[in-house]
């Protein structure tokens, strides 16, 4: 892993945080912090993660100006798919089917959805089938 944590502004905090509790969860990603993010009355933030680590974080601040890309690793090609399920049965939009993407590599196995902000959110298992 090269990235210690990511996060950024969604539009409706309690939306997002569900949309990623139920789309994570086939990848063992769970909520583990929500913090007040001090200054702003009102303000949120959330970190969801394995093992008790937070990576990826959420905040209430408001939605950003352009999508952004965050790809989350998967420990198999069962998990790629289970997360395309999970994201569009809480409400995520399709964005590439589970697949192979061999243009990257010949075992890069990932899929994609769009979240409730528009920001395009994969899954991927580098494994060979």
């Amino acid at each position: 892993m090269i990235l210690d944590h990511i996060g950024f502004a969604v539009g409706s905090y309690e939306t997002s945080k569900a949309f990623y509790a139920a789309a994570l969860a086939p990848l063992g990603i769970v909520l583990v912090a929500e913090v007040d993010q001090g200054e702003d009355p009102g303000a949120k933030a959330c970190g969801f993660g394995r093992e008790g680590k937070p990576e990826f974080w959420l905040g209430s601040e408001g939605r950003t100006s352009r999508p952004i890309h965050v790809c989350f690793l998967a420990r198999s090609r069962a998990e790629v798919d289970a997360f395309h399920k999970a994201a569009l049965a809480a409400g995520g939009r399709d964005n590439g089917l589970p697949g192979i993407r061999a243009h990257y590599h010949p075992d890069y196995y990932g899929a994609f959805v769009l979240d409730p902000d528009g920001h395009n959110i994969e899954a991927v298992c580098h494994k060979p089938e």
